[in-house]
């Protein structure tokens, strides 16, 4: 007992009782925020928010849930050039808003009937099962429920971020926060955050990052938009931006060094400025080869000039997968807890402990 203590105190074991207490924090409130609007939505019969009175709606754009469907309206708004929400049958196309709130004869019933459909990949076949087989043995690790029924398309297989990584990224944002996911994906990043709006151009990731969300059972804390980032930025309000932009494949790791004007579909340079349009507290996830140097100097060619601190991102123990930058005000925060670290650490402290380089 009395060497238990000992441990306790040397930085190590401090920066481990750090981030277990956050990462715990951070857990807590996504179950009570999902908690919390699920009861509201059985008190009210599953009403969608657009039915809500006038003093309802008002009260919920004042939350980080309300804000992300007010984003959402806004973008309708801007879709059309005035004040109503398009109509599918009248324009012709579908409306850059593809929410996915399902009832339970959508779910089928239930999240095991949802799972006992059949496998996107089975359907999909070729490139998708190919890819499959290829990255099978990592299934796990990019969703841990893999098993109940997750679903990736091709390029999900090799880009969706790890599950422990997207988690660490994710309690880095402060408690409550509204995040904007700019490049969605498949949803590794946005299933991890409380309050989400996530952008992705292909409609048919959105489906299947809306089908996953609902397997993680966070389909009320996320508002997905079909749209291209780019032009939907102007539009586009968070308190922290999350980009996770393509790398280019696998072929990534081929390369030396890994420049930002690699990353697609435009450079990230491009990228960051886009975002940083939106709010100046930006987390970019890049290969673990990129040139940090560059990435460094997206903070100073800011105006004003921003907060940086970089952290190298594992999963488990041992495999490096990429750098995570922090920008801004959240830069700030990771610094501080950086500063738990004793001088014979590394100069990163990832949340997780166990995301932690062994020496």
């Amino acid at each position: 007992m009395a060497r238990a203590r000992a441990v306790s105190r040397t930085p190590r074991g401090r920066a481990r009782a750090a981030a277990f207490l956050t990462r715990s924090c951070h857990r807590l409130l996504r179950f009570l925020a999902t908690r919390c609007l699920r009861r509201r939505r059985a008190s009210t019969g599953g009403s969608s928010p657009s039915v809500q009175p006038p003093l309802a709606r008002a009260y919920s754009i004042s939350t980080p849930r309300g804000r992300g469907a007010e984003v959402a309206r806004a973008l309708r708004r801007a879709s059309t050039g005035d004040g109503d929400d398009p109509s599918p049958s009248a324009s012709g196309q579908q409306p850059p808003l593809t929410r996915r709130v399902p009832g339970a004869e959508e779910a089928g019933g239930s999240r095991a009937a949802v799972a006992a459909q059949p496998r996107h990949e089975e359907q999909q076949g070729g490139e998708d099962a190919a890819v499959a087989g290829k990255y099978w043995a990592q299934r796990r690790s990019l969703f841990s429920l893999y098993d109940r029924g997750v679903r990736m398309d091709a390029e999900g297989w090799y880009s969706a971020t790890p599950e422990a990584i997207a988690a660490t990224q994710a309690a880095r944002a402060p408690p409550g926060s509204l995040v904007l996911d700019a490049f969605a994906g498949v949803g590794g990043n946005s299933i991890q955050g409380c309050y989400v709006v996530a952008v992705e151009i292909d409609p048919r990731k959105v489906e299947l990052a809306a089908h996953n969300a609902r397997i993680y059972g966070v389909e009320d804390m996320i508002e997905f938009v079909v749209g291209d980032f780019f032009h939907l930025a102007p539009f586009l309000k968070a308190d922290l931006v999350f980009l996770s932009p393509p790398w280019g494949g696998p072929s990534y790791s081929q390369a030396q060094v890994y420049t930002l004007d690699m990353l697609k579909p435009k450079d990230g340079y491009a990228t960051f400025q886009a975002a940083q349009e939106i709010s100046p507290n930006i987390i970019m996830f890049l290969p673990r080869n990129v040139d940090i140097s560059q990435v460094e100097q997206l903070s100073w060619l800011s105006s004003p000039l921003l907060d940086f601190v970089s952290e190298e991102s594992y999963v488990g123990h041992k495999y490096f997968k990429g750098i995570t930058a922090y920008f801004g005000g959240v830069a700030q925060e990771v610094h501080k807890q950086q500063q738990i670290s004793s001088q014979d650490l590394d100069t990163y402290l990832p949340l997780n402990p166990c995301l932690r380089k062994e020496k």
